[in-house]
């Protein structure tokens, strides 16, 4: 317990935070149902989640080198049980966004300290081992998620996808007080308050903004304010980085192009091999028929896909450069969103299986490496900041990908069905439709609109792919994959083993 409680307190942790982003995808008919929400009720469900995680990460790790990382650790994993509760208690949608969005700031607490705390307590072989536990908890959350969140849904109920962090919970907070030791950053760190209101504000208004383009167009004057702030706090982020001794994220980093190509490859990875995923789910469920068990099943074969890749690419892909496995794996994911936007009202789930499968191994290709990449982008002092960065991209990523491709989704509808109907079909009220508009055209709706979200999240891919290919190599990557051992950040002045001996 001495030598792996720490490792074992730590992924009780991150199983719990990563599993939530996508346990709900499978859930999301019948919250439709039994709260009566709407389609920007749902995207704001799993959208709350995701921008909390992402618009907090940098500004948390930063606060917790300051006030103790285990400090900060079990307060986020308390946050994130008393928000599990409420969500599982909550009466209305409002009510479980909140929620949701609390628990969001939770995950945060718990994510940005999970790295720091481990490399503070391991060295050398142990911490590669440690490290190599933690990346295989994180893609096990992953691909946990859809099948766990169907079992719950379809056997107590779908508030048990969230009262199940409950336990989990008790036990990752008496454990982290037993064997973690507390540890701090260098020695007055300031917290850069301002930097993390102004990311935190962007982000926020760039999703809403996104959001309500889905119902309201992306030129009505809400949505229109909502970009406009988004950009004012984006340049009001970067104006304030730029000046303070202690930045969240230096903007001058992306002045090198292998650093701004792993950040936009993180930005398309998630948005590109999972914004879809919701969507698709409402599809399986509400037209198709099937029970939220098979529905979670339906995406096994990505996460089989992604787990084998990764695995055996440590070995067979040892020294292949960087660029290739996170440019090539994103045209795969690009291809496979590209084979899953064929469907019509006659298709069935095998459909789906071809491009699930590709989504898959190009997530095995990208997902392991990409931090590695992001560090051996910058100087060695900036490896903390370049891993929190590629987090932070990648779940903002994911919450984008579920706004813009809603609204993608929700647009194309409305070349067949009436807005109202687009939206309610969309939101899962499949079954008040059917009376009105039949199942044959309400399938041939639903179908067309998801071609167009995975085309367009495939586009995205492809473009990231490209550029990544390009950037990447002008900026002189190492030497890294998708597989291979990565570095990986540890805390600042304490000892680390070389950065080639950590597994992600």
């Amino acid at each position: 317990m001495r030598t792996w409680g720490p490792l074992t307190a730590v992924c009780l942790g991150t199983f719990m935070l990563l599993l939530d982003v996508t346990i709900a995808v499978v859930a999301l008919p019948d919250m439709a149902r039994g709260l009566h929400a709407s389609l920007s009720d749902l995207q704001w469900v799993m959208d709350g989640y995701a921008l909390a995680l992402a618009a907090l990460l940098l500004g948390l790790g930063a606060a917790a080198d300051a006030l103790g990382r285990r400090r900060v650790h079990v307060a986020g994993v308390v946050l994130f049980a008393v928000a599990s509760l409420l969500c599982g208690l909550a009466t209305g949608p409002g009510m479980l966004v909140a929620a949701r969005g609390l628990q969001g700031v939770g995950a945060a607490a718990m994510f940005a300290t999970t790295l720091p705390l481990l490399g503070s307590v391991y060295r050398g072989r142990q911490r590669s081992m440690a490290l190599g536990a933690w990346g295989a908890v994180s893609g096990a959350a992953a691909a946990v998620g859809p099948v766990l969140g169907g079992l719950l849904t379809d056997g107590p109920g779908w508030r048990w996808i969230f009262w199940v962090n409950l336990p989990v919970s008790v036990v990752a907070i008496c454990l982290t007080l037993r064997v973690v030791p507390e540890s701090r950053g260098a020695a007055g760190r300031r917290v850069d308050r301002a930097g993390t209101a102004a990311f935190a504000a962007f982000a926020a208004a760039l999703t809403y903004g996104a959001v309500r383009a889905g119902s309201h167009g992306w030129t009505e004057r809400g949505t229109s304010a909502a970009f406009v702030l988004a950009v004012v706090a984006l340049g009001a982020f970067v104006v304030v980085e730029c000046r303070v001794a202690d930045p969240l994220l230096d903007p001058r980093l992306f002045l090198r192009p292998a650093f701004s190509g792993v950040m936009l490859g993180a930005l398309a990875f998630n948005a590109a091999a999972f914004g879809v995923m919701a969507y698709t789910s409402l599809w399986l469920q509400t037209l198709l028929g099937m029970s939220p068990v098979r529905g979670g099943l339906v995406f096994v074969w990505l996460s089989l896909a992604s787990f084998v890749v990764a695995a055996a690419g440590g070995r067979l892909l040892h020294g292949v450069p960087a660029r290739l496995t996170i440019g090539g794996g994103l045209l795969l994911i690009a291809a496979g969103q590209f084979c899953m936007a064929f469907l019509d009202a006659g298709s069935t789930a095998s459909a789906l299986v071809p491009g699930l499968l590709l989504v898959g191994v190009g997530t095995g290709l990208v997902s392991p490496g990409i931090a590695g990449a992001a560090l051996s982008a910058v100087p060695a002092e900036r490896a903390g900041m370049a891993g929190g960065a590629v987090n932070t991209f990648r779940q903002l990523g994911y919450a984008l990908g579920i706004a813009v491709f809603g609204t993608v989704l929700t647009s194309r509808m409305e070349g067949t069905l009436p807005h109202d109907a687009a939206h309610g079909l969309a939101g899962g009220a499949a079954g008040a439709l059917r009376g009105v508009f039949g199942e044959h055209a309400l399938r041939a709706a639903f179908a067309s609109g998801l071609n167009a979200a995975a085309a367009t999240a495939g586009a995205v891919a492809a473009v990231a792919g490209v550029l990544v290919l390009v950037l990447v190599r002008a900026g002189g990557d190492g030497r890294g994959t998708g597989a291979t051992p990565s570095a990986v950040p540890v805390p600042k002045g304490e000892e680390a083993a070389p950065a080639a001996s950590y597994r992600r």
